[in-house]
């Protein structure tokens, strides 16, 4: 029956593999996040890993916490040579020029046919 190596033998080894494995000290918060949700690990042990000049990142234990992500409706930018030219084609103020803008999408043509029609 052969024994296990001892710490002093696997650390030697390592090093002839070119590996070296140190603990990343007092860490409290380790986040992934993805399109779709977010996973939270708090107070977890990170051991980081060189081999040949990559870094590896080993994270354990922890209290794990997972939430989807909501996608934030982002408003388009309105340039404000759009918005004079949505006014004065429609002979509208600017700040309906503005919101016709805002409604299209910043489509000139929509923003100008929404405010002639509407």
């Amino acid at each position: 029956m052969r024994k296990g190596m001892s710490p002093r033998e696997t650390k030697r080894l390592m090093r002839r593999m070119g590996l070296s494995m140190d603990a990343m000290p007092d860490v409290q918060l380790v986040v992934f996040k993805t399109s779709e949700k977010e996973i939270i690990i708090e107070e977890p042990e990170v051991a980081i890993m060189n081999l040949k000049g990559q870094r590896v990142f080993q994270v354990t234990g922890g209290k794990i916490t997972e939430k989807a992500l909501v996608p934030e409706e982002k408003k388009p930018s309105i340039p404000e040579e759009d918005v004079r030219l949505v006014a004065d084609q429609t002979g509208r103020s600017l700040e309906e020029a503005k919101q016709a803008l805002e409604e299209s999408g910043g489509d000139l043509a929509k923003a100008i046919l929404l405010l002639q029609t509407g």
